[in-house]
């Protein structure tokens, strides 16, 4: 089933084959969450372009072991506990406990590992001593320095330019700009009011970045096959890994690196003072399906800027329910119809298009469109009643294989008798579809959608969308106050 999988490497900037350390295993590490706060959307985006990552691989044939850190002690962390008075332990419970609970709730598969940065101080400490006996780390006021100018590689993954670098500049913040490249803390010297750890190289507490490179051997050995994350953490997070790592263990540390784009809400950067920060929970409060946002979170390509509106979501709701309508159409036949198109040709493009999609550095839209243009294949044979039983259990048996990598749930909508369902009507340029029987919601988006195209005067739209409401049954008469519908349901086989 397909051919190699394909993926853009931030580590040399191109796309190229995946070939595993081992075969038919993957090791994979992504960064987790940073537990001073609930996590955000644009957080979600990443953890589910991870899950597409990893549900694939699982689907090609791969066996994954997934670390995924959690960050329970760094500037920020520290910060807040600092704030409120009480200890790490205390302060970061709340958010880690909430972060399992999206994750489930977004349908999102567990990592094998959860390493805490605080449960692993001793490896951290290990590596750190290692790095000074090697000679890529100094100490200076009590803290313990890596010495970016004997690592020649730095800069390789950000493609950072060295020449910013000042000769003996030091930088004791974990997150900090491009523009200051400096030799960056591996242990902080302890500081009042902050936890520390007494340890063979000293007092003090790690820094942000030791944190990955201890957990990461531990768990998945000195070099793995996959390490992802967001693209504001190629710098420094990423480069200072893989300089401590590589400089500490003389052997390379990731072969692919991949990093998604960031969320945006309505084209501008998420932030509270604005008004358009979202957590998860603030979206459902709306109304809306945790899957429907799983699904529009998934369906940007992951190296994409993806804008986040509520309009793209109802989009997002749209397309999901379609595929749920289509399972329910499925679901009603009863026939055994033997004179229609053959169905297994239909199933094995999708197949085909879904698989070379997501091989292709995952090109979720690629995938998409095949499983769409399978329900308008088939749309019209269900309506003419000439798909069989057998023939419709198989196409919902294709469905319920690729939602093992969408996870998009979609629930089979369970339509009327099949007889002409009583009209409805909608008044011309509202997305309001009056009167009932039978007609499913993405009928009646659909019929909106439509007339917003023909107050447009988008004729070439309307029409298309017309001819797709007629392959899910549904006819419609325009008339001066409105457009009529009704609904002719396939005859029964």
């Amino acid at each position: 089933m397909g051919g190699m999988i394909r993926f853009h490497n931030t580590l040399g900037g191109e796309v190229e084959d995946f070939v595993p350390i081992e075969p038919g295993q993957v090791k994979l590490y992504t960064c987790g969450p940073t537990v001073y706060d609930f996590p955000h959307i644009g957080n979600w985006r990443a953890y589910i372009f991870e899950d597409l990552l990893k549900r694939f691989l699982a689907f090609r044939g791969y066996k994954i072991n997934h670390v995924m850190n959690i960050t329970d002690v760094d500037d920020k962390t520290i910060r807040g506990a600092q704030a409120r008075g009480v200890g790490l332990d205390e302060y970061t419970r709340p958010f880690i406990e909430a972060f399992g609970r999206d994750r489930d709730t977004l349908n999102i598969l567990p990592a094998d590992h959860y390493p805490r940065a605080t449960a692993h101080i001793p490896e951290m400490v290990e590596l750190v001593k290692t790095l000074l006996e090697k000679g890529f780390a100094y100490r200076r006021d009590g803290s313990i320095y890596f010495a970016i100018d004997r690592f020649p590689a730095y800069g390789r993954l950000s493609k950072i330019n060295l020449e910013d670098l000042r000769p003996g500049s030091r930088g004791d913040a974990d997150e900090y700009e491009k523009e200051s490249v400096h030799d960056f803390a591996l242990w902080k010297a302890p500081k009042e009011g902050e936890p520390f750890w007494e340890t063979v190289i000293g007092p003090g507490r790690p820094g942000w970045h030791i944190e990955c490179s201890a957990m990461s051997v531990k768990y998945l050995g000195k070099t793995f096959d996959l390490h992802c994350g967001g693209v504001d953490n190629i710098f420094p997070h990423h480069e200072n890994e893989i300089a401590q790592s590589e400089a500490a263990n003389g052997v390379k540390f990731v072969n692919t690196w991949l990093h998604c784009h960031h969320l945006v809400v309505d084209g501008e950067k998420m932030s509270k003072s604005k008004g358009n920060f979202y957590r998860l929970a603030d979206v459902l409060a709306k109304g809306y399906d945790p899957l429907d946002v799983r699904y529009l979170l998934l369906s940007t390509h992951y190296r994409k800027m993806l804008n986040f509106t509520f309009e793209a979501l109802d989009q997002a709701r749209t397309a999901r329910q379609r595929i749920g309508d289509f399972l329910g159409a499925l679901k009603d036949v009863s026939g055994t119809a033997t004179d229609g198109a053959p169905i297994d040709p239909l199933i094995e493009a999708a197949r085909d298009g879904f698989v070379a999609g997501l091989d292709d550095d995952l090109n979720i839209a690629e995938a998409l469109a095949a499983v769409f243009t399978l329900i308008k294949n088939v749309n019209p044979l269900l309506a003419r009643g000439e798909v069989s039983k057998e023939e419709a259990a198989k196409v919902a048996a294709f469905f319920a294989e690729i939602d093992t990598v969408l996870a998009i749930k979609p629930s089979p909508t369970i339509a009327g008798s099949g007889k002409i369902a009583k009209g409805g009507y909608a008044a011309s340029g509202t997305a309001s579809v009056s009167g009932g029987g039978g007609i499913s919601a993405t009928g009646e988006a659909l019929i909106a959608d439509r007339q917003k195209a023909r107050a447009a005067k988008d004729f070439a739209t309307a029409d298309a969308i017309r001819r797709e409401l007629l392959a899910m049954g549904i006819v419609l008469e325009d008339a001066k106050d409105g457009v009529r519908w009704k609904k002719v349901g396939p005859p029964k086989g």
